[in-house]
C-alpha cells in the first residue's frame, strides 16, 4: 500500500521528468523560483511545474488535492476498522494531515482556502466516515434538575430574610 509520502513522491517525480522532457522553465510559464510560485513552502515549485501542464490553477488544485490530499486520507481511514472512525484519538492524525495538505497545496497555488471545492470535500468526508458517530451535542436537562435549580434559590431567600431580620431585632449586630 503506498504511502502519502510515496503517491507525493511519485508525483513531483512525474511533474519533474516532464518538466525536464518539455524543457520549459518556471520563469518561462509565469512562475518565479526560489520561493515557488505562491509561498515559502518547500513543495511549491514541485507543485507549480506540474500545473504548467494544467492550464487553470482551479483545475490544477483540484488534481493535486485528489491525488496528494485525498486518496492518501481515503486510505488511511479505510485502514481504521470503521467503528474506530468516531473515535477521534483513532482520526485526528490522519485528518489534521489531509487539512494541512489542502492548504499547503491551495498556498503554493495562490488559492484561497478554505475555498467552496475543499468545503464541499470536507462535507463529503464527514458524510461518508463521520455520519455514524453520536452527535454530543448539549440539550436542555430533564425538567425535575430544572425545577430543583430554580427552587432552590427560591426558598433560600426567605430564610435569609427571616434570618437577617431576627438578627436585627434582637439587637445583636456584633455576630
Amino acid at each position: 500500500m503506498f504511502t502519502f509520502s510515496d503517491m507525493k513522491g511519485a508525483l513531483v517525480f512525474f511533474g519533474m521528468l516532464l518538466s525536464v522532457l518539455s524543457d520549459v522553465s518556471l520563469e518561462e510559464s509565469g512562475f518565479s523560483s526560489g520561493l515557488g510560485c505562491g509561498n515559502t513552502y518547500v513543495d511549491c515549485e514541485h507543485y507549480c511545474v506540474i500545473c504548467t501542464y494544467i492550464p487553470r490553477r482551479i483545475e490544477c488544485y483540484a488534481a493535486l488535492f485528489e491525488e496528494i490530499c485525498y486518496r492518501p486520507f481515503v486510505g488511511a481511514m479505510e485502514s481504521v476498522n470503521n467503528t474506530d472512525w468516531c473515535n477521534w484519538n483513532n482520526v485526528k492524525r490522519k485528518y489534521n494531515t489531509f487539512t494541512m495538505c489542502t492548504e499547503e497545496i491551495a498556498e503554493c497555488l495562490l488559492i484561497p482556502w478554505p475555498n467552496r471545492m475543499v468545503e464541499n470535500e470536507f462535507v463529503n468526508i464527514h458524510s461518508r466516515f463521520f455520519r455514524d458517530c453520536p452527535n454530543e451535542a448539549l440539550s436542555d436537562p430533564p425538567p425535575s434538575i430544572v425545577f430543583a435549580l430554580v427552587m432552590t434559590p427560591i426558598c433560600l431567600i426567605p430564610i435569609m430574610v427571616v434570618l437577617v431580620v431576627l438578627k436585627t431585632k434582637n439587637g445583636d449586630g456584633s455576630s
